[in-house]
């Protein structure tokens, strides 16, 4: 039959003030400013909100790790500015050199901070006051939940009093406290029940992730202000001073205090390294790397002796010290033509494959009739390609050889502007040696000496076998980090919160259980318990059932052992 009347006719009336109200001139209204601000502010605070934030994040930070950091890897950056002149400004507007203090990844992480606050905060009170709550009534009818069952006692006329069917129902109250449920007792006249619930502690476990997440959060923007990182290379047999100007690059936080640097002196006695032998597979493959230091703090008669190793670092008075790099530093001396020495020191060459093919700057910038620099190769163990060009077959020290292109003119230091002690700047200098010259380049072997061009005098590749007594005719250096990070332990403490917490969230089921005693109505003279058995789980719990008939089984033993006959005779399941 169809409906006479229309789909207003059959509409609740609405209240004048009601959007959907006719009564308002039928204009469109508005949620006005504040409700665009509460809406808003709902959905910056919702769950799906933070977990976008927190994936935006972890995508944001994906070219810190493919571009040079000018915090962590300043020379890195100036080295992407020389080899990609025209990407490089860009990649700088776009902020790429400086991800993590970046205009829009501390957006995000802002944003992700005031989401997780808003989402917490209500979470923690609805929770506190669900702890404080007792176990919801026991629903009316039973047969509509998970895992229903139910079992019937007869009851011994004369025997059998409602005093035992309460306590079958308080047999199983104290059988759900042992399993750890909240209980609450419901009774009536013609029933008894008790409510129980359990599984808070998995709310808890997530409020203690997203609050440790928090934690993580405030703690490294706190910390990073009052954080620094430096770099330093160091040559075997020299040491290091920590202090400001001794540093290759220094990264202070904004609220660092430059005075509060710890004195103490580092020095690099050796350097270990194992290379896979020739001839077995993965030749040359370097492995064991230990940088073995000897530290001096103040107030110690004596230095101490340490091994900082990759992935394994040392600390000295909350300096974190890591192993970054290695390389081979050549002594090189050169002479003027009346033989006086103008430079002499280990010079540290840069690695530029496996096989520690190293690069490497000289500068002279006095005692020769002008300012000379050289661009020098090291071969450890050098051989010849068929066509002439060397290189390097092995990274350890079997046939060592270098070569130099030497260069006269401006070397762009006088003006005061920093330079890089791994680059030459040629454009106001003249090659004078290798490439187009016509002039070969210098090839040198550990203990060699050389001429320089038109007679400006010698240079020397130093064998410190020789002179020094040393193990190995070139010096090692190694590349070190230090950092100081003061909130490294609380990050560690919150991560260890996060975790357990996520763990404790995922594995703890959250549900509910009811058992019901009900008296039948007499069937030809007898009268019966009905005693039902039912669950609800808040999400996915597919053990509940079984858990159910566990506990159904159990209960029932309990019965039969502590109220057996004459108070109940066996019934049906």
């Amino acid at each position: 039959m169809s409906n006479s009347r229309s789909d207003n006719d059959t509409l609740p009336a609405r209240p004048s003030d009601h959007v959907d109200s006719t009564e308002r001139g039928g204009g469109e209204v508005g949620l006005g400013w504040r409700g665009w601000l509460r809406w808003a502010w709902r959905q910056l605070t919702s769950m799906r909100t933070a977990l976008i934030l927190l994936l935006l994040m972890a995508i944001a930070a994906i070219p810190g790790s493919l571009f040079p950091q000018r915090q962590a890897d300043p020379n890195g950056v100036v080295k992407y500015f020389d080899d990609n002149p025209e990407l490089a400004p860009t990649i700088d507007t776009l902020q790429l050199f400086d991800v993590y203090s970046s205009a829009w990844f501390s957006a995000i992480y802002l944003l992700l901070f005031v989401s997780l606050i808003g989402c917490i905060i209500p979470r923690i009170k609805h929770h506190a006051k669900a702890l404080r709550a007792p176990a919801p009534k026991t629903p009316a009818r039973l047969q509509r939940m998970v895992g229903y069952s139910s079992s019937e006692l007869q009851i011994v006329a004369g025997r059998t009093s409602e005093a035992d069917v309460a306590q079958a129902v308080a047999i199983a109250e104290s059988e759900l406290r042992h399993r750890g449920y909240r209980t609450a007792r419901y009774d009536t006249p013609s029933s008894w029940s008790v409510s129980a619930e359990r599984g808070y502690l998995r709310e808890t476990g997530n409020l203690v992730f997203h609050s440790a997440l928090v934690g993580i959060l405030v703690t490294v923007l706190l910390s990073t202000g009052l954080n620094y990182t430096g770099d330093r290379v160091i040559v075997q047999g020299t040491t290091f001073v920590n202090s400001e100007s001794a540093y290759s690059s220094f990264s202070p936080g904004r609220n660092f205090d430059r005075s509060s640097l710890t004195p103490y002196a580092l020095s690099l006695d050796g350097f270990d390294v194992e290379y896979v032998d020739p001839g077995l597979p993965g030749a040359g493959q370097a492995g064991n790397f230990a940088a073995h230091l000897s530290i001096r703090e103040p107030g110690d008669d004596d230095s101490r002796a340490e091994t900082v190793r990759v992935n394994s670092p040392i600390e000295v008075n909350g300096d974190r010290i890591y192993l970054l790099g290695n390389g081979y530093a050549p002594m090189i001396t050169i002479r003027n033509a009346a033989g006086d020495v103008v430079y002499q020191e280990p010079q540290p060459f840069l690695p530029q494959d496996s096989a520690m093919t190293s690069l490497g700057v000289i500068k002279v910038p006095d005692g020769l009739p002008e300012q000379v620099g050289l661009i020098g190769f090291l071969y450890p163990t050098q051989s010849t390609l068929d066509t002439g060009a060397y290189y390097s077959v092995f990274p350890d020290l079997y046939n060592p050889m270098m070569t130099f292109n030497v260069f006269t003119g401006d070397l762009g230091i006088d003006d005061g502007t920093p330079r890089s002690v791994y680059q030459l700047d040629t454009e106001s200098m003249t090659q004078i040696t290798g490439g187009d010259t016509g002039v070969d380049s210098i090839e040198l072997t550990p203990g060699d000496t050389a001429d320089l061009p038109n007679g400006m005098g010698t240079i020397t590749f130093e064998d410190l076998t020789v002179t020094e007594g040393a193990e190995e005719p070139i010096k090692r250096f190694v590349s070190l980090q230090i950092q100081r990070d003061t909130g490294a332990t609380w990050v560690l403490i919150f991560s260890i919160l996060a975790t357990v917490g996520l763990i404790t969230g995922l594995l703890i089921p959250r549900r509910r259980l009811w058992v019901k005693a009900t008296l039948t109505d007499p069937v030809v003279g007898e009268r019966k318990v009905k005693i039902e058995y039912a669950g609800l789980a808040r999400g996915e719990d597919p053990a509940l059932e079984r858990s159910i008939e566990q506990f159904r089984t159990s209960h029932l033993s309990a019965i039969a052992e502590q109220l057996p006959s004459p108070h109940f005779k066996k019934g049906t399941p």
